[in-house]
């Protein structure tokens, strides 16, 4: 009888482990999901933790699969990110229906938790930029640099780096008009020509320049690099003038070149052609790259579609569109949305305004290394001012806009694989 018990005891151990599960699913569709932002940051967090990871492409908007474990158990439960438990056979069965042909769905394996570096002045609060913000919220770490970093090869310590909603152009943002008078703005043009003359420059768009060629070549030599707002248009413009003075004297103290439009080279930027530089100091803009003033778009009919690519061939683009709905709230900032006659034909369109003819989602390769301008300031706050109280993410969990730039900060730890031509 003893011996009956025993080996009784022994197979239902041997089933409690056959039936065990082997899996942790983060589900990142419309309805299961309580908060997708931070499930980014408990799978930047698994991957830090050394543990594996899979993304799970177009599957339930762009699940985690994850290892079953009572740490990862109880990380999901603490930040209020829902989770599934599979078994392995259930788990085996998800991977069997995204491998199959008929499905337009891919599973990636992320490796590493990439480095993170944000380019972004001394002082700035996490409200002051989208990325910042989010990231902060997600828990992910990152490392704020700026000019002395960039200038001193330090770029080299990470994978993935933000640009700031900077003007890399040396017109302090195109600011003037409005905010001439202002403390603030007085100050930090102050403070900016002194960082200049720290340096070794003398004006302030030339140390830009410097710092754009500097993270230029971060990108070519296989680094990621994401940008929003401003920083996209005015880094591609400071490329393009390299050696061409645009700044007018209320900027540098001279005069611009005379018909310095002529000496653009097109050929230095990264994703922009053919553009118009605006002239006017007081206008709040750079060029004719952005649509802002063009646009005549009430808030409530405002939204862009992010394109729809095929996940087994298309991956990166499928990566970077990852999300729970394709129809995302549009927002604004200084530089809102491109003009798409005007981004190079080499250069991947991941998110458009039709009614507009605009893109505001965009992505491209430089060398051996990648780079997303995203348009506008704060995906929750919709035409965002200076002074403007920060935005609450506890509000906006779910935040398809937000989203978008989470896909980025993972995209570095996916596992390179030859991509499908």
């Amino acid at each position: 009888m003893k011996s009956l018990k025993s080996i009784l005891t022994v197979l239902f151990l041997v089933f409690i482990v056959q039936v065990r599960a082997n899996f942790i699913l983060l589900p990142m569709d419309e309805t299961t999901q309580k908060n997708h932002l931070k499930a980014y940051g408990i799978t930047y967090w698994c991957l830090d933790k050394k543990y594996k990871a899979s993304w799970l492409l177009n599957y339930r908007g762009g699940s985690f699969l994850l290892p079953d474990a009572s740490d990862i158990r109880k990380e999901c439960q603490i930040r209020g990110v829902s989770f599934e438990i599979l078994s392995d056979a259930e788990a085996n069965q998800i991977l069997d229906e995204i491998a199959s042909p008929s499905q337009n769905m891919e599973t990636v394996v992320l490796e590493k938790a990439p480095k993170i570096a944000v380019y972004t002045p001394k002082g700035k609060q996490p409200w002051d930029d989208a990325v910042t913000m989010v990231l902060t919220y997600a828990e992910i770490p990152f490392t704020p640099i700026y000019d002395e970093e960039v200038l001193s090869d330090q770029l080299i310590l990470y994978d993935w780096l933000h640009l700031h909603h900077e003007d890399f152009t040396g017109q302090y943002g195109k600011f003037y008009g409005a905010f001439r008078n202002m403390p603030w703005y007085i100050d930090q043009k102050k403070d900016a020509e002194a960082l200049a003359t720290k340096l070794g420059f003398t004006k302030v768009s030339e140390e830009k320049l410097a710092v754009s060629k500097k993270i230029r070549d971060f990108v070519i030599g296989g680094g990621f690099m994401f940008a929003m707002c401003s920083a996209t248009d005015s880094f591609d413009i400071a490329l393009a003038a390299e050696g061409v003075d645009i700044c007018e004297p209320m900027f540098d103290g001279d005069q611009s070149e005379s018909n310095y439009q002529s000496k653009i080279d097109y050929t230095k930027t990264f994703a922009f052609k053919d553009f118009i530089l605006d002239r006017k100091p007081e206008h709040y803009e750079f060029s004719n790259i952005d649509l802002t003033e063009k646009r005549n778009m009430p808030m409530e009919k405002d939204y862009f579609t992010l394109m729809e690519f095929s996940a087994k061939w298309d991956v990166i683009p499928s990566m970077l569109c990852q999300n729970h709905t394709q129809l995302v709230k549009g927002f604004m900032g200084q530089t809102t949305a491109f003009d798409r006659n005007l981004i190079k034909s080499n250069v991947l369109i991941l998110a458009t305004n039709e009614l507009n003819d605009e893109a505001r989602y965009i992505h491209g390769q430089k060398g051996k290394g990648f780079f997303t301008f995203y348009g506008g300031h704060d995906p929750e706050d919709y035409q965002h001012h200076v002074g403007d109280a920060p935005t609450i993410l506890d509000l906006h969990p779910n935040s398809p806009g937000f989203r978008l730039i989470l896909n980025n900060v993972l995209f570095p730890a996916a596992k390179k694989k030859k991509q499908k031509t």
